[in-house]
């Protein structure tokens, strides 16, 4: 199958330029300027930019990845993809390790079907002091032979853990999981600037939702935000929902890592995409209101209910990323955090299609995933 996207305005890592582009096979084969050559599908001069990853992502539409019920996982993923996520990576929270072992084994089918691109781990190695909306009774202290037994569930598809590196065990274990192939993130943690540096030198090189779950950024006291954002082996997770951090605290993360180590993320859990209500993250009670999803008892933050478009408009309109920049921190930046920048995260030839057409105001019009419709324009 052969398509032409013609009289658009192409965003790239290099800026924007009127033009046109090509797709066969569910590639990209070629992408020119001006006028294209021969009969194609106009946008009419909107927005085409590559599809959103989230490598961030508990749930949508009611389904939840960490119960590991596959069709659920398949109504979430089909959500996110409406909303210009054409790829994105599951998370877990807290379990029992029976749990959470049968929850990657699961995941690992969806991962073998192309439907999601990894399993990310948050907990249970995390602090109890910083535990927001994981099960405190469920918290562990970290072991890396455990962790393997983790790993190995999942089939060669977990690709990140969440781990609080100041535990007993935490070091070794961010030792061993880099050495499997999986992405260590230091977040949910109680951790100082010391403890978090020690943690960095150990092998971690994410940021799980900076300046959520940790201590805060101070004068005498840095604490591991200032770690994470110093260190340029690291990228950091950011939620731009308007809720979990000010615009002003995302406007600094950003102007210190930069777009090459910024990458947003949704937090998303069962309730987005619907309406306010009850609902469960992992074992915890959750309520939303107002779009906003808290635990039902002490009513911390439990995840989010963000789409990728969303925090893409906002940091565009918002914090006054240029579309380039935009793109780079919600596609291309997660992209090669995920090790696959070579295939997705960019316009360009030989790379998989999984393109937006975006409106004006930045709203999702069309959605490509490898050549196919998900949503046409």
């Amino acid at each position: 199958m052969s398509l032409t996207l013609a009289d658009a305005r192409i965003v790239t890592p290099e800026g924007v330029h009127e033009g046109w582009l090509t797709i066969e096979d569910g590639r990209i084969t070629h992408v020119g300027h001006g006028s294209a050559p021969g009969p194609g599908l106009s946008v009419g001069g909107r927005h085409v930019v590559p599809g959103f990853v989230d490598v961030h992502n508990h749930g949508g539409a009611g389904g939840s990845f960490p119960t590991g019920d596959l069709e659920q996982a398949r109504e979430a993923v089909a959500l996110h993809r409406r909303h210009g996520t054409t790829t994105t990576m599951a998370s877990l929270v807290t379990d029992t390790i029976e749990g959470l072992t049968r929850a990657a084994a699961a995941l690992a089918e969806l991962c073998d079907e192309g439907l999601v691109a990894g399993i990310h781990f948050e907990g249970p190695y995390i602090a109890r002091s910083r535990c927001g909306a994981h099960d405190p009774t469920r918290l562990r202290e970290p072991s890396p032979q455990e962790f393997a037994g983790l790993v190995k569930a999942g089939r060669g598809h977990v690709r990140m853990l969440t781990i609080a590196p100041e535990l007993p065990g935490a070091l070794d274990t961010i030792r061993m999981a880099v050495a499997e192939g999986v992405l260590a993130a230091i977040g949910h943690s109680e951790a100082g600037y010391e403890q978090t540096i020690e943690g960095i030198e150990a092998g971690a090189t994410v940021a799980t939702h900076l300046y959520n779950a940790m201590p805060p950024l101070g004068h005498r006291a840095p604490g591991p935000v200032a770690a994470l954002l110093d260190d340029e082996r690291v990228t950091v997770e950011l939620v731009n929902d308007g809720v979990h951090v000010h615009p002003a605290m995302l406007r600094l993360a950003y102007e210190v890592a930069g777009p090459g180590r910024t990458a947003l993320i949704t937090d998303a859990m069962s309730a987005t995409g619907l309406g306010d209500g009850d609902y469960v993250l992992g074992s915890m009670a959750v309520r939303v209101d107002d779009g906003v999803a808290r635990l039902v008892e002490g009513g911390s933050i439990a995840g989010s209910t963000l789409t990728m478009d969303v925090a893409f408009r906002r940091a565009v309109q918002e914090l006054g990323m240029s579309l380039p920049d935009a793109v780079q921190v919600a596609s291309l930046t997660p992209a090669r955090l995920l090790g696959l920048a070579g295939r997705i995260g960019s316009i360009a030839v030989g790379k998989a299609a999984d393109l937006l057409v975006l409106s004006d105001s930045l709203d999702v019009d069309g959605v490509l995933k490898d050549g196919v419709w998900i949503t046409e324009p």
